[in-house]
Parts: C-alpha cells; sequence; structure tokens
C-alpha cells in the first residue's frame, strides 16, 4: 500500500485528506507544519510528499529542498493559492512533480497523486485488432496513431522540437494543438523551464495586454496589485498562444515589439525586463486569410511562422479513432479502478459513422462517459451519448435550407424541420445542465464557444 504525507498547518484539511486518501487505498500520515512535517519524513519514509506552501514556520520552498536533500526520488506535490501562479513554476523548477491549486478537488489531487506514483515508460499494448497500439508515455501529452497523416505529423514535430523556432499550428477545435505544443515544448531544451499557455479567445481586448506584459499597481483603473504577465512567467521556458488571431491589432503592435526585441515592459512601467521565450501559436483560422481581413499584421505572422504544422481532425485519420479509443479506456479504466475490456461491435460502427466534430477532445469525453456507466466487459450502445447514436437523424440544416424560425422556439410545432427541432432541443438541455453558462454548455456539446453563440443568435435564444 502506497504511503503519503500530507504536510498543512490546517488541521482540518489534513483530517479531510487523511480520510479520503485512506478510503482510496493509500496509507497516510499528516504533519500541521513543515518543521513536523520534515522530521516525520526521515521517519515515515513516505512514497510520496503532498504539502501546502504556506506554511506556519517555514515554506514549500524550504519544505521541498529538504525532503529532495532527503529522498532525492521522492515525487512532491506542491498545494498553492490561484494568486501564487509564480510560486507554483517555481517549486516545478525545483523538482517538484506537479502543483495544484486551492479550491482543492479530491478528483484532481486523486489524479495527480496516482501520475506520480506511476514509475517508467508505458510499453506499447496490444489491441484487440492485434495492431500495436500508440501508448503515452508519462512525459507525453499527445497520442501519435499509426496512420500516414499520424506518421507525418510526428515525424514534424519530433524535427522541429529540439529547435527554437518560433511555430505556428494549425487545426480544428479540439484536435490537440494545445497537447501538441506541450509535446514539442517536452522534447525541446526547453523542457525543464516552464510551459505557459495562453488562451487568446477567452481573453477581452482590454485585458490582454496584462495578460501577456503584466502591469504596475496603479496604471490603470482596477489595478491594484503589480501583476506578472505570461511572457515574464514563461521566461526561460515556452510561451503557447492558442487563437492567436483574436488579439487585438493593438496588442499584435506591442506583441511584435516583445518578439522582436525580447524585451518588455510591464504595461505603466518604466523598466525594461529581459524575457528568453520560445513561442508557439495556434489557429483553427489561416492566419494569411486573416492577413487578408485586416484582422492580423503579416510582419507579426512572419515572426511566428518560422515553421508551421498541420494537426488533422479526427475524421481524416482512418483507423487511428479505435487506437485512441482503446488508449482512452485504458486511461479511464485506471482513474476508475474498472475493467471494461472494449467496445462491442456496435458501438465501433457509431465511431466509424459519426463525424467527430469535436474531434480527439470529443472522443476522450465520450470514452469516459461510456467507460463510468459501462456495468459489464464491453462498452454497449446504450452508454453512447445520444447525439451519436442518431448524429444521421440530427444532421444539421444546410444554410440554404433553414427554415424561419419563429421567435418562441419552444412552440415545437412551429418548426418546420425536425433536425433543427432535435439540434435546439440538445443545445437547450445542455445549458440547463450548467445553469445556462454558453462556456460550460459548449464544453458539454464538445463545439466551441462561437459556434454555440452563432447557433443561439440564428434560433431567437
Amino acid at each position: 500500500m502506497p504511503k503519503i504525507l500530507v504536510v498543512d498547518d490546517d488541521k482540518d484539511i489534513c483530517l479531510l485528506m487523511h480520510r479520503f486518501l485512506t478510503k482510496n487505498g493509500y496509507e497516510v500520515e499528516t504533519a500541521i507544519s513543515g518543521l513536523a512535517g520534515l522530521k516525520k519524513l526521515a521517519d515515515y519514509k513516505p512514497d510520496l510528499l503532498l504539502s501546502d506552501f504556506k506554511l506556519g514556520d517555514i515554506d514549500g520552498t524550504e519544505v521541498l529542498q529538504k525532503a529532495k536533500e532527503m529522498m532525492p526520488d521522492l515525487p512532491v506535490i506542491i498545494i498553492t493559492g490561484y494568486s501564487d501562479i509564480k510560486v507554483a513554476i517555481n517549486v516545478m523548477k525545483m523538482g517538484a512533480f506537479d502543483y495544484v491549486t486551492k479550491p482543492l478537488f479530491p478528483d484532481e489531487i486523486l489524479l495527480n497523486i496516482r501520475k506520480a506514483l506511476k514509475t517508467g515508460e508505458d510499453a506499447p499494448v496490444k489491441s484487440s485488432s492485434g495492431k500495436t497500439r500508440p501508448v503515452k508515455a508519462e512525459k507525453e501529452n499527445y497520442i501519435f496513431g499509426n496512420s500516414s497523416i499520424s506518421k507525418k505529423l510526428m515525424k514534424q514535430v519530433n524535427l522541429v522540437a529540439p529547435t527554437n523556432f518560433s511555430v505556428i499550428i494549425y487545426g480544428e477545435s479540439g484536435a490537440g494543438k494545445e497537447a501538441i505544443a506541450k509535446t514539442i515544448h517536452q522534447k525541446s531544451k526547453r523542457k525543464n523551464g516552464p510551459f505557459v499557455a495562453m488562451d487568446c479567445g477567452a481573453i477581452s481586448k482590454e485585458l490582454a495586454g496584462s495578460e501577456l506584459f503584466g502591469h504596475e499597481k496603479g496604471s490603470f483603473t482596477g489595478a491594484i496589485n503589480q501583476k506578472i504577465g505570461h511572457f515574464e512567467l514563461a521566461d526561460g521556458g515556452t510561451l503557447f498562444l492558442d487563437e492567436v488571431a483574436n488579439l487585438s491589432y493593438d496588442v499584435q503592435v506591442s506583441l511584435l515589439r516583445v518578439v522582436q526585441e525580447q524585451k518588455l515592459k510591464r504595461i505603466g512601467g518604466n523598466k525594461e525586463i529581459d524575457i528568453d521565450v520560445r513561442i508557439l501559436v495556434a489557429s483553427n483560422e489561416r492566419l494569411p486569410e486573416a492577413i487578408a481581413q485586416g484582422k492580423f499584421r503579416e510582419d507579426l505572422y512572419h515572426r511566428f511562422n518560422e515553421f508551421s504544422l498541420d494537426v488533422p481532425s479526427l475524421k481524416e485519420r482512418g483507423n487511428d479513432i479505435f487506437e485512441f479509443a482503446e488508449y482512452f479506456l485504458e486511461e479511464t479504466n485506471k482513474d476508475l479502478e474498472k475493467e471494461v475490456k472494449g467496445f462491442s461491435e456496435e458501438v465501433q460502427q457509431h465511431f466509424k459513422k459519426y463525424p467527430w466534430p469535436g474531434n480527439i477532445r470529443e472522443l476522450r469525453n465520450v470514452v469516459k462517459r461510456a467507460t463510468l456507466l459501462t456495468e459489464g466487459e464491453f462498452i454497449e450502445e446504450g452508454s453512447l451519448p445520444f447525439e451519436i447514436v442518431n448524429h444521421e437523424k440530427l444532421l444539421f440544416v444546410e444554410e440554404d435550407k433553414e427554415p424561419e424560425v419563429k421567435a418562441d422556439r419552444r412552440l415545437h410545432g412551429q418548426l418546420k424541420s425536425a433536425a433543427y427541432e432535435a439540434e435546439y432541443e440538445m443545445i437547450m438541455e445542455a445549458l440547463k445542465k450548467v445553469n445556462f453558462s454558453k462556456s460550460k454548455a459548449a464544453e458539454l456539446l464538445n463545439i466551441d464557444r462561437k459556434t454555440l453563440y452563432n447557433k443561439m443568435k440564428k434560433m431567437n435564444m
């Protein structure tokens, strides 16, 4: 039984963690101070250390340092506050296995512990078809398939990763652009540095500059504290800018200067700060098209376009879908402690016919959900989401055939198209499940936010 030492100056946290981890099959000891934790570490010799960063006597940095001196191979997970992201990056540089932020979520902690206690890399595994399927090593973030298009992508990633080139990664939503970026980082000379990701499509134009470059206290209304930007957080490592075409033109001007000179000034500051950052960007639209539309600077594009990658959609990857599905099944079996063996013939046919608009992300979510619902040895049709089993009946109506929709969509009898009505009901059901949060509903439906907004607008929702 693996042994875990929990160090936290909050007695309630120690008690809760002791109960939770013991229930999940671990032997647990606790300590309510850093020094007490280090003393117990020497006697208890745990397999993993879980320590809060802010302790009453010494901080998590010293606990981590001393623990590594005593037990160099001990995996350490640090608990930090949400605002302590720079602290988190520093402890990772010092050798922490990972960090979790407050508020604490039991499932997240359990998943990190299980990952930390794994040793070695996974070997290739035979699939039910008898072929060797790809298995992600513990430090890999992207699963490469065996199709020719997947092998070409893997070859390109391995080629560009050791360089310091900036890379543009193109691909549909859910195809794995960020996972590709992480894999490039982990295969690079910067792998021991931080990997910092920013979703440019999720940040308002007003805040994008502050998020990228940071700001000084009092530099604008609401700037009550100094803020460290993503560039500084990524110093010595890799900065990944997802949906980079969404940045405003003004921010692009400032970004170009930072990329060219590897220096920045925080908003409201006068001091120039030297940075050493490799930049990877991603977009689901071609940047030359954004340039033609006046949305993206051509000079910035050429700075980024030292190398480009196209991440194929799942429907382009042929039988890779079954290899990925079996990998996700194995992954979910471990997380849920289940022993589901595979997929029924009906399920395999549905997987083959379904267009997978959410790509690999959607496939992973479907397999996780189906595994959770499965009580037998194989995943059956009844465990699949409604839209996969009935996708041929729910094909979206083409633009030129779209019926005129009246304001009150809840009057089903007014709808001229059964498919349109079904789509409306799916969206409304998803919205209700997440208390009408559009971002969460989009995630549940495996579509991006913009697509959901456009559909709701057309439906007068």
